[in-house]
């Protein structure tokens, strides 16, 4: 047989005689090629659907990533848009307590309050559907921006409020609205019938007349500025409450702070006396805003 065949012999299970098959060499050549490109077609578009299987799980990934990511940036609007209303409402808080405590202009008070705020749910969806991802984050982006600016200005506004009510409270703590002691006002300040000779003088302060011993005490926050013995008022006391404002007591009995002292409103101080020139057990309590005798009654309650 020439050589350019190739003999292909078969032998079956059972009793029986073999089979022989001749084939040409070409033949087997071709038949080899083709099964080989067969096998290689195969390879190539398995790795191909493969290949775009993958693209396909990727991309169902990054549609499931984006819809996330999309979901979690509407909420960040929602949260946004919250805390622009918290700040609109702290605006008007701000507005409210200046107009109360007198601190804002004519122009200010005819300010409406509570008009504002952002843009209703509705047209916001509206504008988030019109918008693509980019165009929302720079949004959220410049009303962060513009919500942060807002913070800052209610933080330095609140911390100015803060200021003048701490002064406001310095100064209602250092007004001497308290009676020093309970009693009858035998003297009140001004024009009066001297005690001692009939003639008009004016009295610069309020006699509280009162038993002997009977405790006094401060009608403010202040530091004792002065305790000594007089000759025409007996023991007395001075207090500087600052503000320009300060107290004075005389004819006591006794008094139990001194000088340098600090002392609060209701604190004791001395004690009721008929000391220098008295003619009875009483208390001289003056009033004096920089340095100028005032009716101690506009500050009492």
């Amino acid at each position: 047989m020439p050589k350019n065949f190739y003999t292909l012999l078969i032998l079956p299970k059972k009793d029986s005689s073999a089979k022989k098959l001749s084939l040409s060499s070409t033949l087997v050549k071709g038949v080899s090629i083709f099964v080989m490109g067969l096998i290689l077609f195969v390879m190539y578009f398995s790795y191909d659907y493969i290949h775009i299987r993958r693209e396909q799980a990727e991309l169902k990934r990054l549609k499931q990533q984006t819809a996330e990511q999309r979901k979690q940036i509407e909420g960040l609007v929602t949260k946004v848009d919250q805390f622009a209303v918290k700040m609109d409402e702290l605006r008007q808080f701000d507005k409210k307590i200046r107009i109360m405590a007198n601190l804002v202009t004519g122009k200010d008070k005819e300010q409406l309050l509570g008009i504002g705020g952002p843009a209703s749910e509705e047209n916001r969806v509206r504008s988030r559907m019109a918008a693509d991802d980019k165009a929302m984050i720079a949004g959220i982006g410049r009303q962060v921006e513009g919500l942060m600016d807002d913070a800052l200005s209610r933080e330095q506004s609140f911390a100015d409020l803060l200021a003048y009510l701490k002064e406001k409270k310095s100064l209602l703590a250092s007004t001497p609205s308290l009676w020093p002691v309970a009693g009858w006002v035998t003297s009140e300040f001004g024009q009066r019938s001297s005690p001692f000779g009939g003639d008009r003088e004016f009295h610069k302060a309020i006699d509280i007349a009162t038993r002997i011993g009977k405790p006094i005490q401060a009608p403010a926050d202040g530091i004792v500025a002065e305790a000594a013995f007089q000759h025409d008022v007996g023991q007395m006391i001075r207090i500087d409450h600052g503000h320009g404002i300060s107290t004075f007591y005389g004819h006591l009995s006794k008094a139990v702070v001194q000088a340098g002292a600090t002392v609060h409103k209701g604190d004791r101080i001395g004690y009721v006396g008929n000391t220098g020139r008295s003619t009875g057990s009483h208390l001289h309590y003056a009033v004096m805003l920089n340095g100028v005798p005032v009716n101690p009654r506009k500050y009492l309650n």
